[in-house]
């Protein structure tokens, strides 16, 4: 009779584990979400904002055209034909996931100096409830274009920092894509400020080039924002001059960072030949229409 008195305890305790572990695999099966799952879709009293217009990114080494790597990259077609192909095939860049950046970069040494290009692509995605894909873009693309000191950007209310500084830059998870890396050898800097970091400055005082029509400035007939900035470094032993384009492209950033270095002082590189090199070649880009 005394373990009777026992049964209807352990069959309570019997039900309340079995809830529990009910509980437990709902909430798994809950937490599986799909590509670019984004806060405010479940369960959150803020609806998502739209999604972006693209949703994929283009292989990178391949979408830059052939002949303009070639007029880019003056000299590669006096190497040896297999090395020609090499320089011309470029490096792409190593990242985590390549639906949200990917980037490539060339490189082409000859006696007359050092010329150094790259590509970069980032696919923004919010994670912000009633944010869109493409505000959260124009809030990166606003940050970056102040960090450059581009004079219209400086101004823009957008541009002010994010409320919260732990942010990752696209809403990416920690541990997410990472930016191209630099393809500057012997200790040189690579070309220009990546995307990942808004706030990197040259090793060395950089000067922008004085004349109006050449200085870093907005640029109206790229994208839906752009701008070109352009830096004179000069050092002991060489000078080099860094153009980098950025535009933004509904949730598409890209960054093109385009630098020639020298030993002779005396012939400093020019920055209507870079800066009309890099904006021809982020115009080509932008027509192609990335990976739709």
């Amino acid at each position: 009779m005394q373990r009777r008195a026992y049964a209807p305890v352990a069959a309570l305790a019997a039900a309340v584990l079995s809830a529990g572990l009910a509980g437990c695999s709902g909430g798994a099966g809950a937490s599986g979400g799909g590509v670019d799952a984004k806060a405010g879709q479940a369960g959150s009293a803020a609806p998502a904002g739209p999604p972006g217009k693209y949703r994929n990114l283009p292989e990178p080494c391949g979408y830059v055209g052939r002949d303009t790597l070639r007029r880019m990259l003056p000299g590669v077609n006096e190497a040896e034909k297999d090395e020609a192909e090499k320089l011309l095939r470029g490096q792409a860049a190593i990242t985590y996931d390549t639906d949200r950046r990917v980037g490539c970069r060339w490189k082409l040494e000859t006696p007359d100096g050092t010329r150094h290009l790259s590509v970069d692509f980032e696919r923004v995605v919010s994670y912000q409830a009633g944010v869109s894909d493409e505000d959260r873009a124009q809030q990166l693309y606003d940050r970056l274009a102040t960090a450059a000191h581009i004079p219209a950007a400086a101004a823009s209310p957008s541009a002010k920092p994010s409320a919260n500084p732990s942010a990752q830059p696209s809403g990416t998870p920690s541990g997410g894509p990472s930016a191209p890396a630099s393809p500057g050898a012997g200790g040189n800097p690579g070309p220009g400020p990546q995307l990942a970091d808004a706030s990197m400055a040259p090793s060395a005082p950089a000067s922008a080039s004085s004349d109006p029509k050449l200085a870093p400035r907005s640029l109206d007939d790229l994208g839906d924002d752009a701008y070109v900035d352009d830096r004179l470094v000069s050092s002991a032993s060489s000078v080099h001059r860094d153009v980098t384009v950025v535009f933004r492209s509904a949730n598409v950033l890209v960054t093109i960072a385009y630098d020639q270095w020298t030993t002779d002082k005396q012939h400093v590189p020019a920055s209507q030949d870079l800066q009309g090199k890099a904006q021809s070649l982020a115009r080509e880009l932008d027509a192609g229409h990335f990976g739709n």
